[in-house]
């Protein structure tokens, strides 16, 4: 019978403000994320691509996809789950979740929305003005 994989983080504590943050303002995703990824990988099916794998101490690196609206990845990019798998040690290590700087930013202050999409306030004019020409292309 094959063991299911243990959960750990290189720094829990970010990770855990991350998914806060993605909790808060994308609920489709963490949903995704809780209750469909995370008990497909405790069961050793990894999902998303690979990105690096290291044969000879049995790492492998996998970037997967998160589901996020269309606009907010034209503007912040794709919210992607970071992690590696020990395959040895049948662990799986959570790295990060990406965009970060957003996602951070959201956990330490409120964020606005322009037209249904995350603004940050550090460079809230190139996000408004990449959302308008967005939606001037799209007209």
């Amino acid at each position: 019978m094959n063991s299911s994989y243990l959960f750990e983080y290189i720094n829990e504590n970010e990770f855990k403000k991350l998914e806060r943050s993605l909790k808060k303002y994308n609920m489709l995703a963490f949903k995704k994320l809780y209750f469909e990824y995370y008990p497909k990988l405790k069961e050793g099916k990894f999902l998303g691509e690979v990105v690096d794998k290291n044969d000879a101490k049995g790492i492998v690196s996998y970037e997967l996809k998160l589901p996020t609206d269309v606009m907010f990845s034209k503007v912040h990019g794709d919210i992607k789950l970071h992690y590696h798998v020990y395959e040895n040690e049948h662990m799986v290590m959570l790295d990060t979740l990406s965009p970060e700087e957003i996602l951070t930013e959201g956990h330490q202050s409120e964020l606005v929305t322009y037209k249904g999409v995350m603004v940050s306030k550090d460079h809230s004019e190139k996000d408004m003005f990449k959302i308008n020409l967005l939606n001037m292309l799209n007209k």
